[in-house]
């Protein structure tokens, strides 16, 4: 028993230790700053489908299952199994319920979207990249903004935005 015990017994002293440290002071001079790296919402915007509305345009895209449903990174993200029985990623746009596919291929190329995007009132669009069957962008809006976009791979339209 004493041989199971003296090394709690010790442990609990150098985290009382530790614990008990006082913290150094900050002097009045010194600036703390916190950044975020990620500055898309942590929850649907508000004209966004119900998460009800989200699961039945996944089981309308013929996926039987579905688990792990979650807003992230602006859109609605989960694995889903369709007839294969395979499961897959899926991104589900917030505001249209369209259902992409991650490893499906894109009907537009990096130069179609950016076109897309100029014609929608983007400009300075650039870091264009398809990833998670979504295109992913940087560009300014038309009121100035910069902002960060995920775009349709079928239509070049706007599936979500956030202000960068």
């Amino acid at each position: 028993m004493l041989k199971r015990t003296l090394p709690l017994l010790i442990g609990l002293t150098a985290c009382g230790l530790a614990f008990g440290q006082a913290t150094p002071a900050v002097s009045s001079s010194t600036t703390i700053t916190t950044t975020t790296t990620s500055t898309w919402r942590s929850a649907p915007p508000s004209d966004a489908l119900s998460e009800n509305a989200i699961k039945t345009a996944i089981a309308n895209a013929g996926f039987k299952e579905v688990k792990g449903l979650k807003f992230k990174d602006g859109v609605w993200r989960t694995k889903g199994r369709g007839g294969n029985d395979q499961w897959v990623d899926l991104s589900v746009g917030p505001v249209n319920g369209r259902v992409y596919v991650s490893d499906a291929p894109s009907k537009l190329n990096a130069d179609e979207v950016k076109a897309h995007l100029a014609a929608a009132g983007y400009r300075n669009v650039h870091d264009v990249e398809y990833e998670h069957g979504l295109w992913s962008a940087d560009a300014t809006s038309a009121g100035g903004q910069d902002v960060d976009l995920l775009v349709d791979p079928t239509d070049g339209s706007v599936v979500a935005h956030t202000d960068d």
